[in-house]
């Protein structure tokens, strides 16, 4: 092979490289021409990862002395951090206050009792009182009592039958059907089983009641078999005399459970001092006493004194302003007081009783045992209605009442300082009283009413036995009646001045 034909070989072979292996050139095929150059190759970049060590690097590092003792850095940080949190955690709940205990409370503890004495008044017969049950539960009541239906003329003991509706009244199946649907919504039913309860005495001006709480022993039995949860009679200091009352006990609290609900004795005395309400409470094992105090004690300084002696049995303690005699508000303080009066009965220690209709200030007319009760409060008259003008003043009136109640209803039942809350009296005079409700680190309450007919200015001043306890400078104002006291407003609680016919509802924060 001559030279020519050896460099024309060559010539072939350089042409037929990989393009990407071929020289570069400044004159590349862009500039028409090629020059000798480095080669460029491509490398993908998904080709290179990062693997990091292998086993046996790291086995190789691992046991190196820096790494040792950065471990042994890290381990004793840990624990230490540990123990700090730890022992912080502790001198925290060691040194942050102990709270306080709980009281037993009972379902009658814990709300407002509502009671219906006559169904047909209050809404057309019992099959009307199951159907308003959306209405009671609003305002948040815990007990319904109802009664008395049984068969009984005044003063006729032989004529009398516990376990027989009076037709009148009602009848069995529709009193069950009002207690089936009352514990769907969490509320409870009492019935009263006062003997007599049309006639001058409650218990037939017996001198031996021995046989009478036999019979009622015998109807508590069958009325709570068909699910009632409680029983009421009035006339206590009489009855809980008998040698046989033992036996209406054991029958009412009797034959339960540990996980039914506990069923309520509940009495009614009239005319007897805090002293005797005090030591009945404690003789008679009554779960829930029902007094008239409020209504026969007038004066601020006779009601702060009856306080004072019953506040430690609250959980056994009910209150009411004529609620003995299922009498309404409206018949034992006048218009303007109504709101007042509600307040009184929220926050004092013990359980609210009210009559149907006083959660909007029913008015029973002069001589009428039993009001008719009004409903459909918020729609408003037909125009050109006879009175209209003082129909409309009133229907607004039964609302402003009702939202009143509502919200004091609720504000107890959420509340731990009105639930079940100590008391402290703050001031009292022949026409005004106030005092103060707490309850461990919760929110405190100061209740101040003045329902006498001129202002009146009260100092507050907390007596020697509340050591440990001082009141802020300032309060807020939770709820009021007096015009210069706008709810959510910040008053000194150096003095204030009450209107006449005005009450006011103070709360102020707990203070370590």
């Amino acid at each position: 092979m001559n030279k020519d034909t050896e460099i024309d070989m060559k010539e072939v072979e350089l042409n037929e490289l990989d393009p990407e292996k071929q020289p570069m050139t400044g004159d590349g095929p862009a500039a028409g021409g090629e020059k000798n150059g480095s080669v460029k190759l491509k490398v993908p970049e998904e080709d290179v990862t990062f693997t990091g060590l292998s086993k046996d690097e790291l086995m190789k590092v691992a046991g190196t002395p820096g790494w040792v003792r950065t471990r042994w850095v890290l381990l004793v940080l840990f624990w230490l951090g540990w123990v700090g949190m730890l022992a912080g955690a502790i001198v925290i709940i060691v040194q942050a206050p102990r709270c306080k205990p709980i009281p037993e409370m009972n379902w009658w503890n814990e709300g407002p009792l509502y009671q219906v004495s006559d169904p047909e008044a209050f809404s057309d017969g019992l099959a009307g009182v199951e159907a308003k049950l959306d209405n009671i539960n609003q305002l948040k009541v815990k007990g319904l009592v109802l009664g008395p239906f049984h068969t009984v003329q005044a003063d006729q003991p032989n004529t009398l039958d516990l376990k027989t509706f009076n037709p009148v009244k009602g009848n069995v199946k529709d009193l069950v059907a009002v207690v089936e649907k009352a514990h769907k919504k969490g509320v409870s039913v009492v019935l009263d089983l006062t003997p007599n309860y049309m006639g001058t005495d409650p218990w037939f001006s017996a001198g031996d009641v021995g046989d009478l709480i036999e019979k009622v022993k015998a109807a508590a039995e069958y009325w709570l078999s068909l699910g009632v949860d409680g029983i009421k009679i009035s006339g206590l200091s009489v009855a809980s005399g008998s040698d046989d009352w033992s036996v209406l006990q054991a029958a009412v609290s009797g034959n339960r459970t540990e996980h039914t609900k506990k069923r309520v004795l509940m009495g009614v005395v009239e005319g007897i001092t805090a002293e005797n309400v005090s030591h009945l409470v404690n003789s008679s094992g009554v779960d829930l006493v029902l007094s008239d105090l409020l209504s026969s004690k007038k004066g601020g300084l006779e009601r702060i004194k009856d306080l004072n002696i019953l506040n430690t049995q609250q959980r056994h303690l009910g209150w009411g302003l004529g609620a003995t005699k299922h009498d309404h508000l409206s018949k034992k303080a006048p218009p303007g007081l109504i709101r007042l009066y509600q307040l009184l009965l929220f926050t004092m220690p013990g359980t609210p009783v009210f009559t149907y209709g006083d959660e909007i200030g029913l008015h029973a007319e002069q001589g009428s045992q039993s009001p008719k009760m009004v409903w459909d409060i918020e729609k408003e008259p037909a125009e050109g209605a006879a009175g209209n003008e003082t129909t409309e003043t009133e229907r607004k009136e039964h609302i402003a009442v009702r939202k009143w109640f509502k919200s004091l209803s609720e504000l107890r039942g959420k509340e731990r300082s009105l639930l079940h809350g100590d008391y402290y009296p703050l001031y009292s005079s022949a026409s005004s009283l106030a005092f103060l409700r707490l309850w461990d680190q919760s929110e405190r309450y100061i209740t101040a009413v003045n329902w006498g007919a001129a202002p009146e200015t009260l100092k507050f001043t907390l007596a020697p036995t509340a050591e440990g306890i001082k009141l802020p400078e300032t309060a807020k104002v939770q709820l009021s009646t007096d015009q210069d006291m706008e709810a959510d407003t910040t008053i000194s609680l150096d003095k204030i001045t009450l209107g006449p016919g005005q009450a006011v509802l103070l709360q102020f924060p707990y203070i370590a």
